[in-house]
């Protein structure tokens, strides 16, 4: 490549043309510069050329198109606060800063309030903030505002379209009609107002109103390319909000910005809307990738990021934690390690949850925190219910050693809950964690293989805290074969196996445990009685074949003496 004949000098008048390009808009009427500026380093600064360098040639040649790094301050691009709960562990500490970030979503999605979110932040960090609307009016912001308990003072809010049908003279002197305006006109007009405010934080709201004056995709894409090198200039961060109202998506956008947002909106057949996130691009930094849940309520917008479990762990000494019923825990070879996950498996009413909740009790009484995940039992119920065992827990309620939370999964999305489960554990230092039942939070989830991705992170995310958690999934049916709608036992680390059986005329229960990855356990299977004194664990069940079937054969003391100890009392009668 030979050199570059007009030098550096040439180049870098190459270089001042492309950025004055940059901020010129096109109309039907011709070219009018809206704002141009030369780059370039003073005359001090600039290094001699190297006669001898042989690669002088190339970089003369290349030199419009390799910034120089003294152009660029240390902290350029500096991630800043998004002011959004959640979403800055998702973009590793926020917006880059002076740079455009396209946030893009269907009407509802929650783009205006995250974007308010954004400029309130900045405005508590005393930096000016502006908000150029061309799709709603100062007085429904403040609207959106008023329902969040919000207060929009300190930001600067501009309008390119007035209320409808106002007739007051005042407001048509300073509101203009994007309608009755040429592209170049709107696009001036906002830019004229950043130039009044400096602002540092600005809000575009919304390009889908650039893109229908604009009538063509590469004007379009022109308009957008001035305002976004603009900003830059002017060292602004900016949200350019775009609401996907044209037939088909621009990807003309996600190439100009810095990074890209997608927000969307589910309308599950039954239940509240679902509403999730994903961060399709940032250039130069690391960022969670995937969707991310999120819930708009009073006081904002809150992101729940994706759990990860290798990102979280904290050493903890092993322990085996007993419930103090003597054959239960000899059954479990001792208890419940610390720091592993057990499965109580079973039809329903055959006695999972009381056997989970006297685990709690027990832990209640150690001094440790425990969590109770309500999917299908109110909160009184399970009260009254854990009364009528003798295991209350109407103190621990009420003091905040125990934690009950109702869930309706109807209302609430996996990572909503997942972040719940976080929050226990890590602000309230919980130490047991009942989910009951597992068939309610499976409830919640699209899918099958959406529940053992999620139930992965959950029980890892757990087991690496020392935690102890107790999983409770029904099975269909009562009697005779079972089924379940989903298998999960290979995750559990304890499986405990209920079942029901008919015998002398009365409906009795065993309890079994079939798996148990650390430590030893009975392979015996045992009565399990439940009254008002709680729960009876009886001798194993060794003159019976066939009990995990419900219609087991008696075959007495023969059959006792070859595979088993010697039946229990109430085995003879």
């Amino acid at each position: 490549m030979r050199a570059n004949p007009r030098g550096v000098k040439g180049a870098e008048a190459i270089f001042n043309a492309k950025v004055a390009c940059h901020a010129r808009r096109t109309d039907g009427a011709g070219s009018q510069a809206l704002c141009s500026r030369r780059i370039s380093l003073p005359q001090a600064e600039r290094p001699a050329p190297d006669a001898t360098d042989p690669a002088l040639p190339l970089r003369e040649a290349c030199l419009p198109f390799m910034p120089d790094p003294r152009l660029a301050a240390p902290d350029d691009a500096a991630p800043i606060p998004t002011g959004v709960p959640g979403l800055d562990s998702i973009l590793e500490g926020g917006y880059a800063a002076n740079r455009a970030h396209l946030v893009e979503g269907r009407p509802g999605s929650g783009k205006t309030t995250l974007a308010l979110q954004f400029l309130l932040d900045g405005a508590r960090l005393g930096e000016r903030c502006l908000y150029i609307t061309l799709s709603e009016s100062r007085r429904e912001l403040a609207s959106v505002a008023a329902r969040h308990g919000w207060s929009l003072d300190g930001i600067e809010i501009f309008e390119l379209v007035p209320p409808e049908l106002s007739l007051d003279p005042r407001q048509q002197q300073s509101l203009v009609h994007s309608s009755d305006l040429e592209l170049g006109e709107t696009v001036r007009l906002a830019i004229a107002e950043i130039d009044r405010v400096k602002p540092q934080r600005v809000v575009f709201d919304s390009l889908s109103e650039i893109r229908l004056l604009s009538q063509g995709s590469l004007r379009y894409r022109r308009q957008v390319l001035a305002l976004r090198s603009y900003l830059l200039i002017h060292d602004t961060t900016a949200l350019l909000l775009d609401d996907l109202t044209a037939e088909q998506d621009d990807l003309n956008l996600h190439s100009l910005c810095h990074a890209v947002i997608q927000l969307e909106q589910l309308a599950p057949l039954y239940g509240g809307e679902r509403r999730r996130l994903r961060v399709v691009k940032m250039r130069g930094t690391h960022f969670r990738g995937g969707y991310h849940d999120f819930v708009i309520r009073r006081g904002g917008l809150v992101v729940f990021p994706r759990l990860v479990a290798a990102e979280h762990g904290r050493p903890y000494e092993p322990d085996r934690l007993g419930c103090g019923n003597a054959g239960l825990d000899a059954l479990l070879g001792g208890g419940l390690d610390r720091g592993t996950s057990t499965m109580l498996l079973g039809p329903s009413g055959v006695g999972k949850s009381s056997t989970a909740l006297a685990y709690v009790v027990a832990a209640l009484r150690r001094g440790e925190r425990g969590l109770i995940l309500s999917f299908d039992e109110p909160t009184g119920i399970l009260r009254r219910r854990a009364a009528g065992l003798g295991m209350d827990i109407a103190d621990a309620v009420a003091d905040g050693r125990l934690l009950v939370e109702q869930i309706d999964p109807a209302e609430v999305s996996p990572g909503e809950l997942a972040a719940m489960v976080r929050d226990a554990v890590e602000r309230e230092n919980v130490r047991l964690v009942l989910i009951d039942s597992l068939t309610g939070y499976q409830s919640a989830m699209p899918g099958e293989q959406y529940l053992l991705l999620q139930m992965h992170e959950i029980l890892t995310y757990l087991n690496q805290q020392g935690v102890t958690t107790l999983l409770v999934l029904a099975q269909h049916g009562l009697v005779g074969q079972m089924s379940a709608t989903v298998d999960l036992t290979y995750l559990s680390d304890t499986v405990v196996l209920f079942r029901f059986f008919e015998a002398g005329g009365h409906l009795r229960r065993a309890v079994s445990v079939v798996k148990k990855r650390v430590g030893p356990h009975e392979d015996t299977i045992r009565e399990l009685g439940i009254d008002s004194g709680g729960l009876r664990v009886g001798e194993p069940l060794a003159g019976f074949r066939g009990v995990l079937t419900g219609v087991p054969s008696y075959h007495g003391r023969v059959l006792a003496e070859q595979d088993g100890p010697d039946l229990g009392s109430h085995e003879r009668e």
